[in-house]
């Protein structure tokens, strides 16, 4: 099975939306652009955010099985994918992809 990297590329936050519709909260999310993770036998890395591991894990498990090339050419690298987290007001982008 492979190894797959998780890197988070991009953070934002959509302020407007924060302050229409949600409640305060004292602590959002941890992660940092820069960060990763390593995904071993196509499971959770350890810190990981539970609710961005919901919105990959598919994608992190059938790269892990030497799956790739989703819909058919959307990414240059075709064993890798972009995945956002599903945090409408602060949403992260990871990177995901094979490596040896």
């Amino acid at each position: 099975m492979n190894k797959v990297r998780i890197t988070v590329v991009r953070q934002t936050e959509y302020t407007d939306l924060m302050a229409k519709y949600e409640n305060p909260i004292e602590h959002p999310c941890d992660v940092r652009v820069g960060q990763t993770w390593l995904s071993v036998d196509a499971k959770c890395p350890e810190g990981m955010c539970p609710s961005a591991w919901s919105s990959m894990h598919e994608f992190v498990e059938a790269l892990a099985r030497g799956e790739g090339n989703f819909y058919e050419g959307w990414m240059q690298n075709p064993m890798s994918a972009m995945i956002s987290c599903n945090d409408g007001f602060r949403p992260v982008s990871f990177y995901i992809e094979v490596v040896d």
